[in-house]
């Protein structure tokens, strides 16, 4: 196969290098990624400004890297329509420092270039861990999990969705598959406004995470300390 690789991390984050280590298993592995942190960039794209791309040693055999000052979708998009063209087989995307399920894949960069992924029918994975997660978890089940859902059919402008949860590997539970995006309320959310001597404003955010949700759902497996597996939907 011909792999495209991405994540939001940025092209120097270790979880990317971690995939693209299970993903030359698989086929011919290119990396387009973003020249730095681009979490939270959600499904944006860059239009009426030049992007620069830049070839970097990544120290791995047979393996083309490129960074982008672009978003995680631009670099996809420039691999699909430019670098690899025709087209690369498989698109994956992570792995992401920090889980993206629940209403947390909206913003999510990583999802996001999945996703454009799928605007070109093009199958896509994203993958994502808890930022405290153990690396001994995606070495047991990642490659099982690739092998299985780089070919599993998807419906149209769909992808397959990948979570690790934040624990080790003996409180693993296992995998669960064709898992629901949670719809629970995910976030207790608030803002201060502070006004600054010269009339501008500080904001600041206070976010507090909702550890509930419903039987069937990414987050309730992630709770449970299970690898949760499903499809997201591009527009739905």
């Amino acid at each position: 196969m011909r792999i495209l690789v991405t994540n939001d991390d940025g092209i120097n984050a270790p979880g990317i290098r971690k995939l693209v280590e299970i993903a030359v298993r698989f086929g011919e592995v290119t990396i387009i990624a973003p020249d730095g942190q681009r979490s939270a960039a959600s499904h944006q794209s860059t239009f009426g400004t030049p992007l620069i791309m830049n070839e970097v040693d990544y120290d791995m055999d047979n393996i083309k890297a490129y960074s982008l000052n672009g978003t995680p979708a631009d670099c996809v998009r420039v691999g699909i329509l430019g670098v690899m063209a025709p087209a690369p087989d498989l698109v994956l995307s992570g792995i992401n420092n920090g889980y993206n399920m629940a209403s947390d894949i909206q913003y999510s960069g990583t999802v996001g270039a999945a996703l454009e992924a799928a605007f070109y029918g093009i199958q896509a994975i994203a993958v994502s861990i808890g930022v405290n997660g153990s690396t001994d978890i995606i070495d047991r089940y990642l490659p099982d999990l690739l092998e299985e859902y780089i070919s599993k059919p998807l419906g149209k402008d769909q992808v397959w969705n990948i979570n690790f949860p934040e624990c080790s590997i003996e409180e693993c539970r296992g995998i669960l598959h064709n898992l629901k995006v949670s719809k629970d309320d995910f976030y207790e959310d608030d803002i201060s406004i502070d006004k600054n001597g010269d009339g501008s404003f500080v904001i600041t955010e206070h976010a507090k995470r909702r550890w509930e949700a419903s039987e069937g759902t990414d987050l309730h497996a992630i709770i449970n300390n299970y690898i949760a597996v499903g499809p997201v939907n591009n527009v739905s």
